[in-house]
């Protein structure tokens, strides 16, 4: 199985993030995440270039500047402990992060051809729902997903999966363009995990013949990326949540999650 889709905590660490994915990086053509960790008074200042994102508190609060709109985003102690605000910022702009009390923070960004407006998405406006049942529980909040907030290109959602829990289940794919039934759309998965010396499981598979195949032993701050193949599942030690943040985009002119389930693994799930 490569190794190529299994990004290690620390293997993309440059003096401005603790993660750098990006589509050269991937191989791909859209998605990328960055971590931006901030001491205490700390500031970081990009351009977005080609590229949408959004600012996704993970630990501590900050306020995000957008060219001349500037937004306060309350944040959460952790990513186990609430859901957050956030900020959108468009491409061809000027975004600075300032921490007065310092934090971590992810930086979800897609490749995008729209210039949409710098917004603030509130926490209590955040959908979350509970999926599966018994120990396929988890919950996912749909902060950007293609149906709660308006991106261009990116889709991002959040995930807790309980300790000695599936997620990710059954397996599924979306790496062909099929209208009405699957949309093609590259992912990023970041895990963290609750407690010390925690751990999870994230196995990607082929859908085509050559296609990607890992089996990855996740800990907090690594990242899977799925190119294409069956995804799933994600797997949480007992005793130990696990928290994965996905960022999604693709070619397509929708922006839609369309997902089609391994037909081997459905009966008596779905």
């Amino acid at each position: 199985m490569s190794n190529e889709l299994y990004v290690p905590k620390g293997t993309t660490a440059d003096p401005h993030y603790a993660l750098d994915i990006d589509p050269k990086l991937a191989g791909w053509t859209h998605s990328s995440l960055r971590i931006v960790e901030l001491e205490a008074g700390g500031s970081h200042t990009f351009t977005t270039g080609d590229s949408e994102w959004i600012v996704v508190p993970l630990s501590g609060g900050c306020t995000v500047q957008v060219e001349d709109e500037v937004f306060q985003l309350l944040g959460r102690e952790s990513v186990f402990a609430s859901v957050t605000d956030f900020a959108y910022a468009p491409r061809d702009a000027r975004v600075q992060i300032a921490s007065g009390a310092g934090g971590r923070f992810a930086l979800a960004g897609a490749k995008c051809e729209r210039r949409l407006p710098a917004r603030y998405g509130p926490a209590p406006e955040v959908p979350v729902e509970q999926r599966g049942s018994g120990n396929r529980t988890r919950h996912v909040r749909n902060f950007a997903s293609a149906d709660a907030f308006e991106c261009d290109k990116l889709i991002a959602v959040e995930v807790i999966t309980p300790g000695g829990n599936w997620s990710s289940y059954p397996p599924h794919k979306h790496d062909e363009h099929r209208p009405g039934e699957e949309a093609e759309l590259e992912e990023i998965y970041y895990f963290e995990i609750d407690g010390p010396n925690g751990f999870g499981y994230q196995r990607v598979f082929p859908s085509r013949e050559g296609g990607s195949d890992v089996l990855a032993e996740v800990r907090s701050g690594d990242a899977v990326l799925v190119p294409d193949g069956w995804h799933g599942p994600s797997i949480a030690q007992p005793g130990h949540d696990m928290y994965y943040l996905n960022v999604m985009a693709g070619p397509g002119e929708t922006r839609e999650w369309r997902i089609c389930f391994h037909p081997d693994h459905t009966e008596g799930y779905r």
